[in-house]
């Protein structure tokens, strides 16, 4: 866990960084913090018997993302809607990290 929690901070730090060198090109860098997902990878844990409900009880909407809803949001940072947004990482994980 150590790693890929550095890696999730370096990502952070490095849309941050990208923001400021990238700004007066009028580039925009923006990330998503996907949570937990029903993808391939995640899978296994989701559809384990004992390993699922302990991965969806620490979401407060009690539930995995779906794949469709990051569209959304997807479509905003590529849209002119997000001109003015640059440096920020946006989470869309169910609540979890508000439980933090």
């Amino acid at each position: 866990m150590v790693a890929y929690g550095a890696s999730k901070g370096g990502v952070i730090q490095l849309t941050r960084a990208l923001a400021v060198e990238w700004a007066r090109y009028n580039i925009q860098v923006n990330a998503i913090g996907p949570g937990a997902f029903y993808t391939k990878p995640m899978a296994p844990v989701l559809d384990d018997g004992k390993l699922g409900p302990l991965r969806r009880k620490k979401i407060p909407q009690g539930r995995e993302g779906r794949p469709e809803e990051l569209g959304p949001l997807v479509v905003y940072l590529a849209s002119a809607a997000s001109d003015f947004m640059t440096g920020e990482t946006i989470f869309i994980d169910g609540g979890e990290l508000a439980k933090l």
